[in-house]
């Protein structure tokens, strides 16, 4: 593998994502887990570690991490432990957080992604060392109030997965990519709702450098990284300012740092602790995890075909390239609204070529997900079934993809999609000229008007021929068949 260097330098980076489970209370009490509510709305006794209050384990939280260790390859701990990480929490009024520590319940596995280098895509993969159960802290408020903090305990005991990898990623492109294929799969598999604006799904990075060969170099951990482009921009920041320290002879020390948006900088906001630190040791209040086989297999009946099998599929039973089939797996969405396009035209690749392409494009640019997307899949298998049998060419798609995008017809059904398609088609007059006598006397015109073009294409040059094409489709007004006009013209200057 060549590893890229910057100034001279290898970067090396570790990921612990906190998934917040999509669970509708929290993991060791009935309270709710629902977004918005008022401060100190949603925390009950068990919260707040009044006295003689008991934490019972919530069963849909270890179904979600069964899923994701199913999903990623991983082991499914058949007995897993709680422990007490202690630590001063302002906002955890126990002052400890019940995590999992010495055996996990998620142990191994692996993320496997895309990545562009170059004109090449080439899969990168990063392993796992653990994914563990824990609760959340609640929030801490300091801009709201003149000379003190308020604490908001909604978020305190609602469900987390930490997700651990080794350090096996090499660059911030990694960095990124890694981290939208976890998304996705959480998001996939429907045990978190993937909001990051809202702290569903927050990721710290692990960031060092060293020269090559060295050992590994000392680490600072960025947290909360709510957005990708916030990921990017820190990453960047904090490898730079790594190797100008070193390089100005200081020694990084391991921190937790934060990054700010607003300067695009990440600042130290406290010495990084390691396991010794927290004091951890066995929850006495919680028995073992203890997960069946049966479990296991019944939770795994239930999950929907995951995105590495669709895409599997999608190579064998519709002939994409293996780079087509990751892409349009990037959500279930999408993987669906390419199956009902593929079978509606009958052209899986071409239904493939627009996904990726002109629809991609109109959702980036309109900041739209593929549930408001303006063109429907029957639409566009009917559009591109026009295009193979040759009723419309490419240029001409082009602009029924904009009348159907601009809501020339919103039919769902594949009969009628087709006849609003045909009925775009018909009124702006972009059918084809497939009448090989009108396209004869058209290229018979052309011929006799350009003897220059004619006697160089029958001395060699091709691009003699290429200019009478264009001659023919500008005759034609653009609604000649290309192919046809090729094989025609080749013959009568034959």
């Amino acid at each position: 593998m060549t590893v890229k260097l910057i100034n001279g330098y290898e970067v090396v980076i570790g990921f612990e994502t906190h998934t917040q489970l999509a669970t509708n209370s929290k993991i060791f009490s009935r309270a709710s887990t629902a977004f918005g509510a008022e401060p100190n709305t949603q925390a009950c006794p068990v919260d707040l570690a009044l006295p003689g209050t008991l934490p019972v384990m919530n069963k849909k939280a270890v179904e979600c991490a069964i899923k994701l260790g199913l999903s990623l390859g991983s082991t499914i701990a058949p007995r897993s432990i709680f422990a007490r990480k202690n630590y001063f929490y302002p906002d955890l009024p126990k002052g400890y957080q019940i995590s999992q520590f010495e055996i996990p319940v998620v142990q191994g596995g692996e993320v496997s992604f895309y990545l562009e280098e170059g004109k090449n895509n080439v899969l990168k993969t990063v392993r796992l060392v653990r994914a563990h159960l824990e609760e959340d802290a609640g929030k801490s408020v300091h801009d709201e109030f003149i000379g003190q903090s308020g604490i908001d305990l909604n978020r305190a005991g609602t469900p987390l997965l930490e997700i651990v990898t080794e350090p096996d990623i090499r660059s911030t492109a990694e960095a990124v990519a890694y981290a939208k294929e976890l998304h996705k799969i959480v998001t996939w598999i429907g045990i978190c709702d993937g909001n990051m604006q809202e702290g569903s799904f927050r990721c710290d990075a692990n960031v060092s450098v060293r020269k090559p060969g060295q050992p590994l170099g000392t680490r600072r951990e960025i947290k909360n990284l709510n957005s990708f482009r916030n990921m990017q921009i820190a990453i960047d920041y904090e490898i730079l300012w790594q190797i100008e320290q070193i390089e100005d002879g200081h020694k990084i020390q391991q921190a937790t740092v934060l990054f700010n948006p607003d300067t695009g900088e990440t600042r130290a906001m406290r010495t990084k602790e390691d396991a010794a630190d927290y004091r951890y040791f066995p929850d006495p209040d919680l028995p073992p995890l203890v997960v069946a086989p049966e479990w296991v297999e019944r939770v795994k009946a239930e999950m929907p075909e995951l995105p590495r099998a669709m895409a599997a599929r999608f190579v064998e039973s519709y002939g994409l390239p293996e780079y087509d089939a990751t892409t349009l797996t990037q959500s279930q969405a999408m993987a669906a609204y390419f199956e009902d396009a593929a079978k509606a035209c009958n052209q899986p690749k071409l239904a493939s070529n627009w996904i990726m392409g002109e629809i991609s494009r109109r959702l980036n640019t309109e900041e739209i997900g593929m549930d408001a997307v303006k063109v429907t899949s029957a639409q566009l298998g009917a559009m591109i079934a026009r295009i193979s049998d040759g009723t419309i060419s490419n240029n001409a798609a082009r602009t029924v993809f904009e009348a159907l995008w601009n809501g020339e017809g919103q039919n769902t059904e594949v009969a009628a999609a087709a006849a609003s398609v045909d009925a775009v088609i018909e009124a702006k007059g972009l059918k084809q000229m497939n009448d090989s006598g009108a396209l004869e006397a058209i290229i018979d015109e052309v011929i006799a008007a350009n003897p220059g073009n004619v006697e160089q294409y029958r001395a060699g040059k091709d691009k003699a021929f290429n200019a009478l094409v264009g001659q023919v489709m500008k005759a034609s007004k653009g609604k000649a068949n290309p192919g046809q006009v090729n094989e025609l013209l080749k013959a009568k200057l034959a």
